[in-house]
């Protein structure tokens, strides 16, 4: 059972970025939405959603992901995903979310770049 999930949401060029560490699973996913669903109801709709320190994302994180990228592709939103991390990646890769408006960097100047 993991209970660690750090998350903290900074700007960069106006742009939010939420920085997370740790493990996002069903014990932390709670965590997680309350802060991305605030950073959407700030009017923010190109989020980066930094994950290069998760360990690990089950199927109620990405739910989160994925919901929240519902919610912000009325505004041509698009959740911008650092990670460089293979075994994180192919989980992007193969439940089909890249064919969304989701679009994975291996960097955060990446992410920054393509937003600005």
């Amino acid at each position: 059972m993991s209970l660690s999930l750090q998350i903290k949401v900074r700007e960069e060029k106006n742009i939010p970025i939420i920085d997370l560490i740790g493990e996002i699973d069903v014990y932390t996913y709670p965590q997680f939405s309350e802060v991305i669903n605030k950073v959407i109801h700030d009017n923010h709709f190109n989020i980066i959603v930094n994950m290069e320190n998760v360990k690990y994302i089950d199927s109620t994180g990405l739910g989160v992901l994925a919901s929240s990228a519902n919610k912000i592709a009325p505004n041509n939103g698009v959740m911008h995903v650092i990670c460089a991390q293979s075994h994180i990646k192919k989980i992007f890769i193969v439940s089909g979310l890249l064919e969304k408006n989701f679009k994975l960097y291996d960097n955060e100047a990446e992410a920054i770049s393509s937003v600005s």
